[in-house]
């Protein structure tokens, strides 16, 4: 009698291969916040380094290339935040003055809701002061965020300036990664990858500003209160697609309609079309649709970023998912000629 039975043979060379993998997967996963400093970091160097490079091709050395461009970028942005930051505060001032008037307005729809913080305006305060006192509560955690916050800057700035320093590390590690056959490949595919994320963020930055100006010209136009702030938040949240404009419209609808209904509905139908503009006409010949990921890609890249990462992965997940998607696409494609040349 025959004996069909299968037996599957696995090797200890598998098992520790599928160990190995299932380890660097787990360290990858935890230090997950680390990597993503890394690519903030990594994403910086690659917009500043075509400037930096320019110098240096001027004869300039690169470790002052390097100092001149990031100094003036930061201080232009520094200057600019010193610009805008009376004028918010100035606008912030008066809605603190304005809220409760505005407060009994939106407190009857939204107590009917079930909001108990929205019964009165001492309530709200005390819902406020309570909800501070608890993320507070623990001096520790909030040295913890405050310092946080100032290492992960430093972090992410010093390691930039690093990789701008070195010029060429990428390239060197992908080198060490890669087969000698590839490496032409792997590096021609890399300084695809490089202009693609430059032009992403120059287009993306492009395209913030022209929402930020195009609405703060429709609510001075439609004499919206607090129209910097406003088209601030637009501009800012638009950075991100397809969920920072959905936020900007909501915060315009609780906003301007409570206090004027009409100019609420001109409002959000105008800021409907400056994004139509932006989206269809605008973005599109900015950046030539970044690496032509698919909409439905585009809207799984920023749900994968945003679970693993939070706002820094929703904002980074599209130009990382690009890069992969071009790597992944040469590959194919080389697969793909292959089999061609063999039949």
């Amino acid at each position: 009698m025959q004996n069909n039975e299968k037996i599957l043979d696995i090797s200890w060379k598998t098992i520790l291969k599928i160990a190995v993998a299932v380890i660097v997967f787990y360290i990858l996963f935890s230090v997950r916040q680390i990597i993503v400093w890394f690519i903030f970091a990594l994403t910086i160097s690659l917009l500043f380094n075509p400037a930096i490079d320019f110098l240096h091709k001027k004869k300039i050395p690169r470790p002052l290339a390097v100092i001149v461009i990031y100094l003036s970028i930061f201080g232009i942005l520094s200057l600019l935040i010193y610009m805008m930051i009376p004028i918010f505060i100035n606008e912030m001032q008066r809605f603190l003055d304005f809220f409760p008037q505005y407060f009994e307005k939106i407190a009857p729809p939204l107590k009917g809701l079930g909001l108990e913080a929205f019964g009165s305006l001492e309530d709200f305060f005390n819902s406020i002061e309570g909800f501070l006192t608890s993320v507070a509560k623990n001096v520790f955690t909030a040295l913890f965020a405050v310092f946080g916050g100032i290492f992960t800057t430093l972090f992410v700035i010093v390691t930039a300036v690093f990789l701008s320093l070195e010029g060429k590390a990428v390239e060197n590690s992908l080198i060490l990664l890669f087969p000698k056959k590839y490496e032409a490949q792997v590096l021609a595919v890399w300084q695809r990858c490089q202009k693609k994320v430059a032009s992403w963020f120059g287009g993306r930055v492009l395209a913030c500003l022209f929402v930020g100006v195009a609405s703060y010209i429709s609510f001075l136009i439609f004499s919206v209160r607090y129209p910097f702030t406003l088209a601030l938040f637009a501009g800012v949240f638009n950075f991100v697609p397809y969920v920072g404009p959905i936020f900007t419209a909501v915060l315009l609808f609780l906003i301007v309609f409570p206090t004027s209904p009409v100019a609420g509905v001109f409002i959000i139908i105008v800021f409907i079309v400056i994004q139509q503009i932006e989206n269809n006409i605008l973005s599109p010949l900015l950046m030539k649709k970044f690496v032509g990921l698919p909409p439905v890609l585009v809207l799984f890249s920023l749900v994968v970023g945003a679970t693993l990462w939070g706002g820094f992965g929703a904002i980074l997940a599209v130009p990382l998912f690009g890069i992969l998607f071009e790597f992944l696409k040469e590959f194919l494609q080389k697969r793909r000629d292959r089999n061609i040349v063999t039949v």
